[in-house]
């Protein structure tokens, strides 16, 4: 076990303890001192979010990991591209090889300018996925936007992953909770999965469980119970396995199949149990969230394998024929938000 997934353990651990703990927990302090004192500063209007010239749909959360933003990104996108809007998707482009110090048109809509090793694994695959939505990456949120406007003449524009980015004024925020992994062990980073305090919910305008699951009942109380706990409006967003599909041939994979499951996200153990149902796992093979696949990761697995959808765009690079990926169908009444 490394250390990144040492410490994952522990930030959806309630009862962890120890030294590994123990020291982050101390660093957890620096942390939450200067994560406070930025909110402070925005909230009080000494630094203020810079508007722009579209409507802005912010979509975030306050821990880290796979919550389920880039599905509730897609829905949101189609949505507005078919209600005929020009919609673009500004995301920071975390694990792509650009640089993301510039503004980067991974998509405009139409045309598709990079690949997944460059553009980053969500970025990609939303432009792969979206017809008529710009996507752009930028660690600069507001040069992305700003660029976006005014070279593509976008007027709605989903910030992907940008609820603590807090420079650019946004109209609308959402966020996401998962609603088996909730907020952990409710710590602050490093000892915990939290990026800042709970005090943060006075920002939110919607917020949306996200369910993982085939079944939902828990996710629907969840979210009558958060929704009279914080004061903030509360939908499900239902996140289903639908089949699996060849990457290179589109051939769907026959059910009870046996397979290889292969991942690298940030919940690999929520994707297995979608699995489970319908193939037989004789393997689990785990990368860290975010990996560079080679040949030699996949060269040596015999019989079908099967993985995310966010996997398969890197992994269709490697021309490989016996690589499926699992489709998700998304269900969420966007008319509410």
């Amino acid at each position: 076990m490394n250390l990144k997934t040492e410490i994952t353990r522990i930030h959806y651990n309630k009862d962890a303890k120890g030294f590994i703990f123990n020291l982050l927990k101390f660093c957890s302090v620096f942390y939450g001192i200067g994560s406070s004192a930025k909110n402070f500063l925005y909230d009080k209007g000494i630094l203020k979010a810079k508007k722009v010239d579209a409507y802005v749909i912010s979509v975030g959360n306050f821990t880290t990991g796979g919550v389920g933003k880039t599905p509730v990104v897609a829905e949101l996108a189609r949505y507005f591209v078919d209600k005929g809007e020009k919609v673009a998707i500004v995301s920071r482009g975390y694990g792509g090889k650009l640089d993301n110090k510039k503004v980067n048109i991974i998509s405009d809509g139409i045309n598709l300018y990079h690949k997944a090793d460059m553009a980053g694994d969500e970025p990609y695959w939303l432009a792969v996925n979206l017809n008529m939505c710009a996507v752009l990456t930028c660690s600069n949120r507001v040069k992305a936007c700003e660029h976006a406007i005014k070279e593509l003449g976008v007027t709605k524009i989903i910030l992907d992953d940008g609820f603590q980015h807090r420079k650019l004024y946004r109209d609308l925020n959402l966020v996401l909770v998962d609603s088996e992994k909730m907020f952990g062990n409710e710590n602050l980073l490093p000892a915990g999965p939290l990026r800042e305090g709970i005090e943060g919910f006075k920002r939110v305008d919607k917020l949306i469980i996200v369910s993982k699951n085939t079944e939902h009942t828990k996710a629907e109380k969840l979210a009558r119970i958060m929704q009279k706990k914080q004061g903030v409006e509360t939908l499900v967003c239902k996140i289903e396995p639908d089949y699996a599909y060849n990457i290179i041939s589109g051939e769907h994979l026959e059910k009870g199949s046996e397979i290889t499951a292969l991942s690298a996200i940030g919940q690999p153990e929520q994707f297995y149990k979608f699995l489970e149902p319908d193939y037989k796992i004789k393997e689990k093979i785990t990368f860290d969230d975010h990996h560079q696949y080679t040949l030699t990761d996949v060269e040596n697995i015999e019989g079908n394998i099967v993985t995310t959808e966010k996997d398969a765009v890197k992994l269709a690079l490697l021309g490989k024929s016996n690589i499926y990926a699992l489709k998700l169908k998304t269900v969420l009444d966007i008319n509410k938000l």
